[in-house]
């Protein structure tokens, strides 16, 4: 695993971001653009690992970079430890004084907790760094291999991974998941928005020790909607056009929000026919 990849970056650009320097790093975590969205991926993980309502979990950030995905697990009244391979980035962590533990290691070499040590695991954006080669002695089988198998160790039975990531194609796709499941994973892949070319995210969600139901991906009910019924509906319109942009404040955005906080035991208002509607500027 790594520092977080850079969104709207190409794959050779971002390589080369691939471990940040100190002033790479502060400049990643001031970006707000780039906090905005760490912030909505790690929302996302943690809603996927389906944690208890009652207590506090103590969760495995593999990717940490500065922090900025631990500060939602830390709001939400969790437990944290981060692992990242950027010293600069866990520099950065250290002055924002976050509130979880961070260690500085390559996941590629394995994940060195005792057994059952977590209630879950979240990643956003680091696994697919692992599907290079950096040095002659890395093998990425190997290396997927080595980090699913401890982190399945590492994990209690019954609880979930849940790795955001950005594969750069079908066969690293299949080479993740693929060495997941020779870990003794089950689950599957969950696709947000996935008629949507920016807003359009993967999550990779995994089972400990039992075969649990694969959430549904964001965005999905229209995406069927919309392959019976693409001539008949604007919806298909609306995304396309805006090309992700607008997905985040659209009306199907908000009442997905709504009722995921209300899944959440969140008090929220009603939905009504105003919900989603722009306001009339105010002179």
């Amino acid at each position: 695993a790594a520092a977080p990849r850079a969104p709207g970056l190409t794959a050779p650009a971002a390589l080369s971001l691939q471990f940040y320097d100190e002033a790479e790093a502060r400049k990643y975590t001031q970006n707000s653009r780039v906090v905005e969205i760490q912030s909505q991926m790690s929302e996302r993980a943690v809603e996927l690992l389906g944690l208890p309502e009652d207590r506090p979990c103590l969760l495995l950030d593999v990717g940490c970079g500065s922090g900025l995905s631990g500060d939602y697990i830390s709001e939400e009244g969790h437990y944290w430890i981060g692992m990242d391979i950027s010293p600069a980035m866990l520099d950065v962590a250290v002055e924002r004084e976050v509130e979880g533990d961070l260690l500085l290691a390559d996941v590629g070499h394995g994940i060195p907790f005792r057994p059952g040590m977590f209630d879950g695991c979240i990643s956003i954006s680091a696994v697919q760094w692992l599907c290079n080669a950096d040095k002659k002695s890395h093998s990425p089988p190997k290396r997927l291999y080595r980090f699913f198998s401890t982190l399945y160790t590492a994990l209690a039975r019954g609880s979930r991974a849940v790795l955001q990531l950005y594969p750069e194609n079908s066969e690293q796709l299949e080479l993740i998941t693929s060495q997941a499941m020779r870990a003794g994973f089950t689950g599957g892949m969950v696709v947000d928005y996935p008629n949507s070319a920016k807003a359009k995210k993967f999550f990779l969600c995994l089972f400990v020790g039992t075969s649990g139901t694969l959430p549904k991906g964001l965005g999905t009910e229209c995406a069927n909607e919309e392959l019976h019924q693409a001539k008949f509906t604007n919806e298909r319109t609306r995304f396309r056009n805006v090309k992700g942009k607008s997905v985040k404040k659209s009306r199907d955005w908000i009442l997905e929000k709504k009722e995921r906080r209300r899944r959440q035991g969140k008090e929220v208002r009603p939905d009504t026919k105003y919900t989603g509607r722009k306001r009339r500027p105010h002179f």
